[in-house]
């Protein structure tokens, strides 16, 4: 009689418990990675090489990327606003997307970190279904990524809006994909042991928090952020009448910094530093050359080693490899090079535009 009574209250939890068909599994991941419906983004199982798919996202679009037939990237903008936003830290080492997911929840948001297809991880944030506006995520996420010194990490959507200029912005590759997932990748991991979560479908149903716009709101509001790369006159500082910023174009900070070496933070400035060198129109090779001269300038404390050869072109190849418009001036490590006058650092009403100084160590030796 006991073992009918558990059969019998087996057959009833399972008949009460939510039924994990296609329908049921494509409606939850749809509730987590959406955005535009009339246009997705995809890529070659051979080559890897992508490409951008101008018809409907449909469910059978969702059922053949989670069945592995055919992968879906997904763009997340939407006009003005977003439900995720993706941190793409595109290297292997595993401590920096677990370091933002820690710093993000300093600010009471849960990141959740995503084993990519190839290489490196994926952080998502996700938000509210009514979602929230790309321009303030996209402000709290590179702040968060200046806290722990990786401003050159990329963030989806690239763009705060949509204008004349961009009409779709750019795709990020979904999880879950069919053919990966046994393989480990596409997945989410815990952060504490880096393996995949058990049951994706399970971590899905019960992911922790949705961000609501508030809290990106509150976050803006105490740590003073200012939004220094929204879209607007493209004209590069150089251009502008400004008697501070010359020696081809350069501002203050950047022309103190390449004058006088650094002590610390040297990876992140000197990635600062080559984008300014592009932004004047520096060739490569020549912003390298003089990165080196800049590099025996510097005197690292706390008995830190001088940035090498190798770690310049790394960070100039970078800056040079991708669209970075920002001065920087959002970057805390500027802070101490910054010139009140300097008209590249924008305000408001005549006022000056105000950065946090945060405290940070440089994670290199």
């Amino acid at each position: 009689i006991s073992g009918r009574v558990r059969a019998q209250a087996v057959n009833t939890m399972k008949e009460s418990a939510p039924k994990r068909d296609n329908a049921w599994k494509v409606k939850l991941f749809q509730q987590f990675f959406t955005g535009l419906r009339n246009v997705y983004g995809s890529y070659s199982l051979v080559t890897g090489k992508g490409w951008q798919v101008k018809e409907p996202v449909t469910d059978k679009v969702i059922l053949d990327h989670l069945r592995g037939r055919q992968p879906y990237g997904v763009y997340l903008l939407v006009n003005d606003r977003i439900r995720a936003i993706v941190a793409d830290f595109d290297y292997e080492d595993p401590h920096p997307p677990c370091e933002f997911v820690s710093r993000a929840a300093h600010y009471g948001i849960s990141a959740y970190i995503e084993r990519s297809k190839s290489k490196g991880y994926h952080v998502w944030i996700f938000f509210e279904d009514q979602g929230v506006l790309a321009a303030k995520a996209r402000l709290v996420v590179r702040h968060v990524l200046g806290e722990i010194e990786k401003t050159h990490t990329e963030i989806f959507p690239k763009q705060d809006a949509f204008d004349e200029r961009v009409k779709y912005g750019n795709f990020i590759n979904t999880p879950l994909f069919g053919s990966l997932v046994p393989k480990g990748r596409t997945v989410f991991i815990e952060p504490s042991s880096l393996k995949p979560y058990p049951d994706q479908w399970d971590f899905l149903e019960n992911v922790v928090q949705r961000v609501p716009e508030k809290v990106l709101d509150e976050i803006i509001e105490i740590n003073d952020l200012n939004n220094t790369d929204a879209p607007g006159p493209q004209n590069p500082p150089h251009e502008q009448n400004n008697s501070k910023a010359s020696f081809f174009g350069l501002p203050p900070c950047a022309l103190q910094m390449l004058n006088e070496g650094v002590s610390q933070n040297q990876r992140v400035s000197c990635f600062r530093l080559a984008v300014h060198l592009k932004r004047i129109g520096l060739p490569y090779d020549i912003a390298i050359a003089a990165l080196k001269v800049w590099a025996l300038k510097n005197r690292p404390v706390d008995g830190k080693r001088i940035i090498t050869e190798k770690e310049i072109i790394e960070q100039a190849s970078s800056a040079f490899k991708n669209g970075y418009r920002s001065c920087g001036c959002e970057d805390a490590i500027i802070a101490p090079y910054c010139d009140p006058v300097c008209p590249v650092k924008k305000t408001q009403n005549g006022g000056i535009t105000i950065i946090n100084h945060h405290q940070r160590k440089e994670n290199a030796s």
